[in-house]
C-alpha cells in the first residue's frame, strides 16, 4: 500500500450525479471532481465555451450544496458568520457572500437568497460537507438547517438562455440579475434565479432529482441549447474574472486579499461585527499585503495553477488559476502578488517548465459581463 492509498474501510467512493446516465448517453467524458463523477466535456472544451458565449450552454451543477435555514433568528445567526447585509436582502433577491473563519479567512464563497419563509444557500460542492458541519456547529438550536439532497441544480448560461428557458418556464423573463422566483414545470416545484458563474446572462434552476433528465431533454431539444461540461465552465469563469474556491480563495485568504471587498456590505462595515472584522477592515483601510489580480500572458504557452511569479529575480507571488481563453484567443491567469505590484500594466514573469514567461497584471474581467440588470436591457 502506498502512502496515498486509503485502507479499504476508509476508502471514499466517488459519487454519481442524478444525471450521470444522461451525461454518459450524451457522450460526455467523465472525470472525478469534488467527490463526484462529472462531465468535463462532450464535443470539446473550446467548442462548448464558444457556444455558451454565443448561444446557450446547459451545465449540471448538482454537486453543489443546496441548503435552507429556517427558524427564529436565522438572519442574525447567518450574519454572525458572513459579512453581507442579509437583513436588508428583500424577498426574491440573492446576494454573493463569504463564509468566514474566526480570523477572517474565507471558508467558502456562496449565494444567499431570501426565499420569504426561509433563507436559501448554495455552497461549493468540494467543501459542502465542511460548510454544513460548520454551520450546524455555529448556528443556534432555534435555527433549522436542511440539506436539500432531493433537488438537483442546472445552470443555463448564454445570450439565448432567457429565450430558451422561457418556453418552459415563462417566469424566467420577469427576472433580472440576482432575482429569484418559484415556479412549476409539469407539476414539479422548481426554483430559479437569474444568475450563474460564466459572466453571461443566464439562470440556475433547482428541480427535484426525478425531473432533471426530462427538463434537460426539453432544453437540449431546442436549437439554442447544448450540454456543456466542467472544462468550459472553468474557462468561462476565468475569462469572467471569477474566483474558484479551493484555488483562488482559501482559508488563508481574506476578502480584501481576494479582491472581494464588494461582498462586505456598508452596514456590516459600520457595525464591524463579522468574523475577522479587525483584520479585514484594517486591510480595507490600509491595504492588504497581497491581492488577487488578473494576468495576461505573452505568447501561446498556458500559465497554470502553481506557477511562481517573479519581479526580476525575486519571487513575489503565485498563479492560482490559468489556461487558454477561447474568447480572448490567448492564455490568461489569475494569481496573488504584493499589493504594490497589483496595478494593471505591471510587468512580471511566470515560471513554466523552468522557463520565465512574461506576464502583465491586467484588470478583470477579461471579457465584459453580460448580466441583465434591468428589464429591457
Amino acid at each position: 500500500m502506498t502512502d496515498t492509498e486509503l485502507p479499504a474501510e476508509e476508502a471514499v467512493e466517488t459519487a454519481t450525479l442524478p444525471l450521470d446516465a444522461w451525461h454518459r448517453a450524451k457522450g460526455a467524458r467523465m472525470v472525478e471532481f469534488a467527490g463526484y463523477w462529472m462531465p468535463i466535456q462532450y464535443e470539446g472544451i473550446m467548442a462548448e465555451h464558444l457556444w455558451t458565449r454565443e448561444h446557450a450552454g446547459l451545465f449540471d451543477v448538482s454537486h453543489m450544496g443546496q441548503i435552507s435555514l429556517e427558524g427564529e433568528g436565522a438572519v442574525a445567526a447567518l450574519e454572525a458568520l458572513v459579512p453581507g447585509d442579509i437583513a436588508g436582502l428583500k424577498p426574491g433577491r440573492m446576494r454573493y457572500s463569504l463564509l468566514l473563519a474566526e480570523d477572517g479567512g474565507i471558508l467558502d464563497d456562496l449565494m444567499i437568497t431570501n426565499e420569504g419563509d426561509r433563507l436559501g444557500i448554495v455552497v461549493n460542492g468540494a467543501v459542502k460537507w465542511d460548510d454544513i458541519a460548520y454551520l450546524r456547529e455555529n448556528l443556534p438550536d432555534a435555527v433549522t438547517l436542511n440539506h436539500n439532497e432531493d433537488y438537483g441544480l442546472l445552470a443555463l448560461q448564454g445570450p439565448k438562455a432567457a429565450t430558451a428557458l422561457a418556453r418552459l418556464v415563462p417566469e424566467a423573463m420577469g427576472l433580472v440579475f440576482m432575482q429569484t422566483a418559484r415556479a412549476t414545470w409539469q407539476g414539479h416545484a422548481i426554483a430559479l434565479s437569474r444568475s450563474g458563474y460564466t459572466g453571461e446572462d443566464g439562470f440556475e434552476i433547482a428541480l427535484p432529482n426525478e425531473a432533471l433528465a426530462p427538463f434537460a431533454d426539453a432544453l437540449c431539444a431546442m436549437e439554442e441549447v447544448k450540454p456543456v461540461g466542467l472544462g468550459a465552465r472553468d474557462s468561462l469563469r476565468l475569462e469572467a474574472g471569477l474566483p474558484l474556491y479551493g484555488h483562488d480563495l482559501d482559508p488563508a485568504t481574506d476578502p480584501i486579499e481576494g479582491d472581494l471587498a464588494f461582498a462586505i456590505s456598508k452596514r456590516r462595515r459600520e457595525e464591524a461585527n463579522f468574523p475577522g472584522a479587525a483584520r479585514i477592515l484594517g486591510h480595507l483601510a490600509d491595504g492588504a499585503p497581497r491581492k488577487r489580480v488578473g494576468l495576461t500572458v505573452d505568447g501561446k504557452l498556458p500559465v497554470r495553477e502553481g506557477a511562481k511569479l517573479f519581479d526580476g529575480n525575486v519571487e513575489v507571488g503565485i498563479v492560482t488559476s490559468g489556461g487558454f481563453a477561447p474568447s480572448v484567443g490567448a492564455p490568461i491567469a489569475m494569481g496573488y502578488v504584493p499589493t504594490g505590484l497589483a496595478e494593471p500594466g505591471t510587468a512580471l514573469a511566470a515560471e513554466v517548465r523552468g522557463k520565465r514567461v512574461p506576464v502583465v497584471v491586467a484588470a478583470t474581467p477579461f471579457v465584459p459581463h453580460n448580466y441583465v440588470r434591468k428589464q429591457g436591457a
